[in-house]
């Protein structure tokens, strides 16, 4: 049996990719489902202080797209379909998740960067952030965890580079 080659690849140009306003577009982007999207977008940015950078609403009133930036990352949120749950309201009717959900780690989440941890454990905390650990000290850095209004789990890192 005789194999045929093929032909080398060939190596494409690589341009980083760009957003409208000039920012470069992260490598790696968080999409996190939210029953609430639009509430998610504007809870966000009380409770973390993110920027919303996009709001894209479906003819249903449910956002179909949204965008927040938080120091120089990208996170994606959406509400997918009135079937979808939340962390908070999976583990009402779900045993196994109530399991999960009763240890203080991050099971499934985003780890975010900021440059004042007692100032954002604060404010989140003021925002009704639920409180998975007060801030930790030693290695590998100051940080503090935290669940959203809908039980999805954030880990805050004080930034090193400050």
């Amino acid at each position: 049996m005789t194999r045929k080659r093929r032909a080398p690849a060939r190596k494409a140009a690589v341009t980083p990719k760009r957003r409208a306003d000039g920012r470069k577009v992260p490598s790696v982007i968080p999409m996190i489902s939210y029953e609430e999207g639009i509430a998610a977008l504007e809870w966000l940015a009380n409770a973390f202080g993110f920027r919303e950078t996009a709001r894209l609403v479906g003819p249903d009133g449910r956002l179909s797209h949204g965008e927040v930036q938080a120091g120089d990352g990208l996170i994606m949120l959406a509400s997918p379909t009135p079937d979808y749950q939340s962390p908070k309201r999976h583990r009402e009717v779900c045993e196994q998740a109530r399991r999960w959900a009763a240890l203080p780690w991050i099971i499934d989440g985003v780890l975010v960067y900021v440059n004042d941890l007692d100032a954002h454990f604060t404010r989140a905390k003021a925002a009704g952030a639920r409180m998975l650990s007060d801030i930790e000290e030693g290695p590998p850095g100051r940080r503090y965890r935290a669940e959203d209004f809908e039980g999805h789990r954030w880990f805050f890192f004080e930034r090193g580079d400050k």
